[in-house]
């Protein structure tokens, strides 16, 4: 009988001490949450970055595909019509 008097004092012990390991466990991952949102953010900054270049690298670089497409077009034409040349 005494230690039926005695486990419930022993069951919220317990209960206590694992709420106890549950937050300390999770008051331990904060910083490693924290340092992966930072990583997180830091390679949005760089794919910002990358964006950026290559929407101002785009109208470049199809003004260079128009014209090699051109040279290809006049050489194709050259190779068709060789009585044109002469």
């Amino acid at each position: 009988m005494f230690s039926a008097v005695l486990a419930g004092p022993r069951v919220t012990v317990h209960l206590i001490r694992r709420l106890f390991a549950s937050v300390l466990e999770a008051a331990e991952t904060v910083p490693r949450i924290a340092t992966a949102l930072d990583e997180v953010r830091a390679t949005l900054r760089h794919l910002e970055r990358l964006l950026s270049y290559v929407a101002a690298e785009l109208p470049e670089l199809a003004d260079q595909l128009d014209r090699i497409r051109a040279r290809v077009d006049a050489q194709e034409e050259r190779t068709r019509d060789p009585a044109r040349r002469e």
